[in-house]
């Protein structure tokens, strides 16, 4: 699952709101977050990334503030909105139902 054409529709959405629901992060960050929690097996592009901020924050379920990185840089930290919390919600209940439902169909045939 290393590029995002691996994952399945709709899933680096629910991956960046689920990021940025503990506290702020700049694009950069939000990325390395989702490396990091996957053991280096997700690896979200900026050409990936960045179009899907952009669209969560037309949506409202993220907005940008702008910040300092650690290292001095001005960026753009988003932050989660309460229609963000409320969509986020709705991926986990999505994403489970498919999960689980994936997971009927590989175990089936054992």
């Amino acid at each position: 699952m290393g590029k995002p054409s691996d994952l399945v529709q709709g899933t680096l959405d629910l991956l960046i709101l689920k990021t940025v629901a503990l506290e702020p992060k700049h694009g950069w960050a939000i990325g390395k977050r989702i490396q990091q929690i996957s053991h280096d097996v997700l690896q979200i592009t900026q050409g990936s990334l960045y179009p899907a901020l952009h669209r969560l924050e037309q949506q409202g379920w993220i907005k940008a503030q702008p910040g300092q990185t650690h290292t001095g840089r001005d960026a753009k930290f988003y932050a989660l909105t309460a229609a963000g919390r409320k969509q986020l919600a709705k991926e986990l209940d999505k994403w489970d139902r498919l999960s689980t439902a994936v997971g009927l169909v590989v175990r089936e045939a054992e």
